[in-house]
């Protein structure tokens, strides 16, 4: 670990808690019916209830904080592996979790609402928690990785289900979150990560129930 890697990562620390986020790739667009697929342009947003614009806040504002958690993951996972490869891999996941961070930060401007107020304490906690998993090793830095990304998978599964319909902005961006997690997780399998113990997988679900929970609302 050089003083180099410390200072980029406090630097990337800070930033994701102050909320300048970098984007590398534009917010995904809603498809429409005329133009639909990759590249289509916008139509006019329906106006969302004041009932739908609140619970949309609350599932984007969940949607952020995972970001922030991944942002800490990735720094600790990175920082503790020494392995050039996985420090690699991890800053290539890191750079397209930033823009989910910029993404849902877009999205709950737009809503008119704000990110979390325990995104610091939800950020330290992920960064201890990565930190550990490196302490094991890098099989199970990357399994964690793995578990992460697949626990994720399932919860933008069920916030597809629960956005409004009408809110087709923030499912175009919780669709685009769901296809990067699913190649996280691949990507964290095929370098080698392992299957966690069912007590540890347990232990996260319960874990990020409370995050979600909370966050939620606050």
């Amino acid at each position: 670990m050089t003083l180099d890697e410390l200072i980029t990562e406090f630097d990337r620390g800070l930033r994701t808690m102050a909320g300048v986020s970098r984007m590398s790739r534009l917010t995904p667009l809603p498809p429409t019916e005329e133009h639909p697929g990759e590249g289509a342009q916008p139509i006019a947003p329906v106006e969302l209830s004041p009932t739908e614009r609140t619970h949309a806040a609350g599932l984007m504002r969940v949607n952020h904080v995972g970001e922030v958690c991944a942002q800490a993951l990735y720094q600790a996972q990175k920082l503790a592996t020494s392995s050039p490869r996985l420090k690699d891999a991890f800053e290539r996941a890191a750079r397209e979790e930033e823009d989910h961070l910029a993404w849902t930060a877009r999205r709950l401007e737009a809503l008119d609402s704000r990110p979390s107020l325990l995104n610091p304490l939800w950020y330290a906690g992920a960064l201890s928690i990565g930190f550990v998993a490196g302490f094991f090793g890098d099989k199970v830095s990357l399994g964690f990785m793995a578990e992460t990304e697949r626990q994720v998978e399932q919860h933008l599964d069920s916030h597809l289900d629960k956005l409004p319909e009408a809110d087709r902005e923030s499912r175009a961006i919780v669709e685009q979150m769901r296809t990067d997690e699913v190649a996280h997780a691949k990507a964290a399998t095929d370098a080698g990560g392992i299957e966690l113990a069912f007590p540890v997988r347990a232990l996260m679900r319960a874990a990020s129930k409370v995050m979600t929970r909370t966050a939620y609302y606050l």
